[in-house]
């Protein structure tokens, strides 16, 4: 295994990323702690960042601000290190209700989340790639500022296991139950183990789609393979193989014995208190739940919110941070964060809002004191554990600049030779009307629309609105979940549908070369959604194809429009200069439509064009027994899913009248996303 960056691009630094490139690797190599990339939208900050992970050959954390953003990112490093391990690390939850209690109303809201089990997988994935290996990238969401466990006690729990060697059985057996795998000899999945005579089978909890197989003589290890776990069939041999744990909070039982008398010490001490203040209630519901949750850990290793009393596990005393991720990581690493005009001020606001809610949960008895040390890190312990810092945006806040001090490098020249977009201001009445015209203007051409508005509301009753009109529209905004919105920007480069609605997710980030008309309802309506930065970013969208314009729906001109349009000529005079100088022809991105990362797979898929025949007949096998399983579960939307991948693969066509659930961010789906917020 290589433990090297290589970078595998099929073309080479252009524009001005060379002098950027250099620039920002010189000046980690010398020592610089802090440095900013302003690129505009289009001109390979993906490409910039990939190359100056190759130069430092170090552990990376690339940090975005929304799972969308990670997911394309992660997509895109996977293709220029395919070698490498690019892992993608965001929080678990489809959703998440956080206990809380309203006093005014006596009010307690236990704990409620649904957790997305592919993405569980993902993340323990990434910090097993972290103990094992040096050319690890990994994308986060601010997720990574969360409590994990302790790195230290993850490392020193997991199982390492070579041909050859001796084990006592039972003893192993034993090791995989502390490490909170489950033994489970009929429904064999992720973070189960089986025993059959001398065979033991460990399905890892960070695999997507192998299991290891390790046969004994006597207590000898006599041979590893790895299967299919499905199948069983065996797909390589191996001489050496590692198994994490099955949680971040596993603990040895010494810890976990230690930290429960901690507990209970505690717990005496906060019941003395709530006493003496006559507060018999909290003290005896206090009491209640914490020795219902030391008996549980006492019986099965952990309970429910063990995460609460986490520093118990990880010896810290109260008040110190938690282990997050940026703890897993070797003392010299990179960090990058990508939008860090928006995911900076989102980082530094996750503390304050997880310690208002706990304040009342300790306050009446709910949890102990130590659950205030389950938390995210506060911006100054964030600010801490920077060992060097690269700061990505088209338009970064003055934090960033100050950190800085003046290390920025400026990429303003596309490689395409793209300018940025025109920019029109036409007035408020009649805007959906003249807007209609505008998009079947532009999808005639074969381009595609995105249309951007102040609420979900409006969002979509327009969606409605031009449905009427028979216009391939859908809508994006918060409530459409992870997966769905990946989907709809698929579907949309692909020319499923023509226009997308949405609110301020449409900013940062997304690739859509195929967006040839961005439309801005109420431009003129200052705030958040429409300042400057705001603005800037959105014209952004319509940068990577060369019939790019964006229209700004307003009755007034505001400061930050005015901002805005002169930010976007600026950059337009340079690019046309450095266009005239060099003789190039401005040509809109030619960009794959890459798969998501599919949260039910977990894997990316090979274009069919790209398999050979026995590849393709090996995913059609593997496609039909996960079909059959998933039917068998009763799970008939994803066995209709796997069906139709299959019939693709075998060039046959969907049967007539096959169902299919309603695509997100249509009307149809619209009802859905509702009851879902209803939930």
């Amino acid at each position: 295994m290589n433990d090297k960056f290589e970078l595998k691009a099929p073309y080479k630094p252009t524009g001005d990323q060379p002098q950027a490139i250099e620039y920002l690797a010189d000046g980690f190599i010398a020592g610089k702690k802090c440095q900013v990339l302003l690129g505009v939208t289009g001109s390979g900050k993906t490409f910039t960042m990939a190359n100056v992970i190759e130069r430092l050959n170090k552990p990376t954390l690339v940090i975005a601000h929304n799972k969308t953003l990670a997911a394309q990112l992660c997509s895109e490093l996977r293709e220029f290190f395919p070698e490498s391990a690019v892992e993608y690390f965001v929080s678990y939850y489809d959703y998440y209700q956080p206990e809380a209690y309203i006093p005014s109303t006596d009010t307690f809201i236990e704990k409620d989340a649904s957790i997305n089990d592919e993405i569980d997988k993902l993340r323990h994935s990434a910090t097993a790639a972290l103990s094992s290996r040096n050319d690890v990238c990994i994308v986060a969401s601010v997720s990574c500022i969360y409590a994990l466990g302790d790195p230290e006690e993850y490392n020193n729990m997991t199982i390492t296991l070579i041909q050859g060697t001796t084990v006592d059985i039972s003893m192993l057996l034993r090791r995989l139950t502390d490490l909170q795998y489950q033994r489970n000899d009929l429904d064999f999945m992720r973070g189960t183990f089986r025993v059959r005579g001398d065979i033991l089978e460990v399905y890892p909890i960070g695999a997507t789609d192998s299991a290891y197989r390790i046969e004994f003589f006597g207590d000898e290890i006599e041979r590893i393979t790895e299967i299919q776990p499905l199948t069983g069939k065996t797909r390589y041999e191996r001489k050496v193989i590692q198994i994490f744990p099955a949680s971040h909070y596993a603990t040895s039982r010494e810890k976990l014995a230690e930290g429960i008398q901690n507990i209970l010490h505690d717990l005496d001490e906060r019941l003395t208190e709530l006493r003496s203040q006559d507060k018999l209630l909290e003290a005896q519901r206090l009491e209640q739940r914490t020795h219902y949750d030391v008996e549980m850990m006492q019986e099965i290793g952990y309970c429910s919110g063990i995460e609460n009393y986490s520093r118990y596990f990880d010896g810290r005393k109260p008040g110190q941070p938690p282990f997050t991720l940026l703890d897993f990581f070797p003392d010299d690493f990179l960090i990058i964060i990508d939008e860090s005009h928006v995911t900076i001020p989102q980082i530094r606001a996750m503390y304050a809002g997880d310690r208002s809610r706990k304040d009342a949960l300790v306050e009446y008895g709910f949890r102990l004191p130590s659950a205030y040390d389950n938390r995210p890190l506060k911006f100054a312990e964030f600010e801490a554990r920077i060992p060097q810092l690269m700061c990505v945006s088209a338009t970064p806040a003055e934090y960033e600049l100050n950190m800085a001090q003046g290390c920025v490098a400026e990429q303003i020249i596309r490689p395409t030779g793209l300018l940025d977009p025109t920019v029109e201001v036409r007035p408020v009445k009649g805007q959906i009307d003249d807007l209609l015209g505008e998009i079947r203007q532009v999808a005639q051409g074969g381009e595609r629309v995105l249309v951007t508005t102040l609420t979900k509301r409006m969002a979509e009753e327009l969606t409605e609105y031009l449905q009427s009109f028979d216009i391939r529209v859908r809508y994006m905004h918060s409530e459409i979940q992870t997966i769905e919105r990946m989907e709809i920007i698929r579907d949309l480069r692909l020319g499923e549908f023509d226009v997308l609605v949405g609110i301020n997710l449409l900013r940062e980030g997304l690739d859509l070369p195929e967006v040839g008309l961005i439309a801005i309802l109420d431009a003129d309506k200052e705030g958040f959604l429409r300042s400057t930065t705001s603005l800037i970013q959105t014209i952004g969208r319509a940068a990577r194809n060369a019939n790019g314009r964006v229209i700004m729906y307003a009755d007034n001109i505001t400061d930050s429009m005015r901002r805005a349009m002169d930010e976007t000529e600026r950059r337009r005079k340079i690019q046309s200069d450095y266009n005239a100088e060099h003789g190039i022809t401005p040509q809109s991105i030619i960009k794959p439509v890459r798969d998501v990362i599919e949260e039910g797979r977990g894997v990316r898929r090979q274009k069919k064009a790209e398999m050979s025949d026995e590849e393709k007949q090996r995913r059609i096998e593997i496609l039909r027994e996960e079909m059959e399983k998933a039917a068998m579960e009763l799970e008939f939307e994803e066995a209709a899913r796997l069906r139709n991948e299959m019939y693709a693969l075998m060039g046959k066509s969907v049967p007539q009248g096959s169902s299919s659930a309603p695509k997100p961010g249509t009307a149809g789906s619209k009802k859905k996303a509702r009851e879902r917020k209803r939930k």
